[in-house]
């Protein structure tokens, strides 16, 4: 009898990715490297083990939102205490903090649970066209869509 396979953590091989924004749309950009970050694309995906790679996402503020977006669509964080609730707006999420905007939209696509809390931690966005992980020999990839 035939046995499904299991990946085990300390058989995976692990790839850098760099994925340039530019142009990009942000949740076609998000849907594809939460894909890659979990590694549903490897043939030895396991949706219990974290098979996925890292991925180094450059020029974060160039992304784009079609329609109305920039100025409908709202980021939402609480204080804490009543009455907290701060709403920023999409535009002035990009050109405050255009990292936690592509951040947010990626982790809102990962397992809410100890395993997405681990798989996100392989994602690096920038700001702008440079990176720190020279050292790790990424390879550049292009999206899908």
């Amino acid at each position: 009898m035939r046995t499904t396979y299991m990946a085990k953590a300390d058989e995976i091989e692990r790839k850098w990715y760099v994925i340039d924004a530019e142009g990009k749309r942000l949740g076609r950009l998000a849907s594809e490297v939460a894909a890659i970050l979990r590694g549903k694309y490897k043939p030895e995906f396991t949706p219990h083990v974290d098979t996925g790679d890292h991925v180094i996402i450059i020029n974060a503020e160039k992304v784009e939102l079609t329609g109305k977006k920039w100025t409908d669509k709202l980021y939402y964080r609480h204080s804490g205490y009543k009455g907290g609730l701060k709403a920023t707006r999409a535009i002035d999420m990009n050109k405050n903090k255009p990292v936690k905007m592509v951040e947010l939209a990626i982790q809102g696509m990962l397992p809410k649970n100890a395993l997405g809390r681990k798989t996100i931690k392989k994602l690096h966005v920038y700001e702008g066209p440079e990176h720190k992980h020279e050292a790790q020999k990424p390879e550049a990839y292009e999206l899908r869509g």
